[in-house]
């Protein structure tokens, strides 16, 4: 298959789209799209400083490639979760996210979440028994309010995510499957700072397919960590995912139309805000106020100590 721009051989065919590209157009169309979509759902703009959260993964590593080809002022943040596995897992992500920012000349920002917190995630799960046994729920609890903290105290005006579509889409589809309203109406490419603790987060890459991200990063020679999160196996995300995949293959596009659906309902207003939800993630719902931890500064959705201060409390 050719190259609809050209007539080299095509290096992927993106069916949804109609469209096959070369290892010269692809990568253009993929940063042409991100600054679209920057734009069109408003992210940010090209005078404000970027905080990219990266993973060592393909998604946010890409992400912060983009941004830097598009010229924003993009600084990178890993946060080192103490995570083996038994080859290493943090240390391997860490070592990559350091190689990629040294090559182009991008500042990293690394934050050791054991020295931190006094003990590693695996640790503070064990210790906290959050999770059902697995570290999961202790994980996003402790990189949501590292990641704030950090975007907050380096005054940086918007928070990016590397999340593609086929996690949003998989994110979207459990919370239809369950009917989580609360959820639902705060999923978006972009969520507001709703309290002082708290910056911009956006989402540049949610309407590029998993396939197309792992493309761009092999035709851009990203070096990216393959393996998964030792903890991963056997999420319900992942059953999502796995689910979505099968729809996908009978009809090209399902996912792409369904998310578009799902946000141009959420404008015509279909999707009402709850008017009080208990959120142990410290957001809470669009019309709560919010309360300040007097420990970190950060929101609550309770008086006193937020849910991370409160899960420290029980380390110390």
């Amino acid at each position: 298959m050719k190259c609809r721009k050209c007539d080299q051989k095509a290096v992927i065919n993106m069916r949804q789209h109609k469209l096959a590209l070369c290892a010269v157009h692809f990568p253009q169309w993929m940063v042409e799209q991100t600054q679209r979509f920057i734009e069109k759902y408003r992210m940010f703009t090209p005078k404000e400083r970027v905080l990219v959260a990266v993973s060592g993964g393909k998604d946010s590593l890409s992400l912060w490639d983009i941004l830097w080809q598009l010229g924003y002022t993009a600084d990178g943040v890993y946060i080192a979760l103490g995570i083996d596995g038994g080859f290493g897992y943090s240390r391997k992500s860490q070592e990559l996210c350091e190689k990629f920012a040294a090559q182009r000349g991008l500042k990293l920002i690394v934050v050791d979440a054991a020295q931190q917190l006094g003990a590693t995630i695996p640790e503070l799960a064990a210790i906290t028994q959050r999770g059902k046994n697995k570290p999961c729920s202790v994980c996003g609890l402790t990189k949501r309010h590292i990641l704030d903290q950090v975007a907050r105290e380096g005054q940086y005006d918007v928070l990016a995510t590397g999340h593609n579509l086929d996690d949003e889409v998989a994110v979207l589809f459990g919370n239809t499957l369950n009917w989580n309203v609360g959820y639902l109406s705060r999923q978006s490419p972009v969520l507001p700072a709703r309290h002082a603790g708290l910056v911009r987060k956006v989402k540049p890459l949610c309407r590029f397919y998993e396939r197309e991200m792992a493309a761009y990063a092999l035709v851009r020679g990203i070096e990216y960590i393959y393996e998964e999160c030792p903890h991963a196996e056997g999420s319900t995300t992942i059953y999502y995912k796995t689910l979505l995949n099968q729809l996908e293959t009978d009809r090209p596009g399902a996912k792409l139309s369904f998310y578009l659906a799902f946000l141009q309902a959420k404008e015509k207003g279909f999707l009402a805000q709850p008017q009080t939800e208990d959120d142990e993630e410290g957001i809470g719902a669009a019309g709560e106020h919010l309360h300040t931890c007097p420990s970190c500064g950060g929101p609550t959705t309770l008086e006193g100590l937020c849910a991370f201060c409160r899960m420290v409390e029980k380390v110390k």
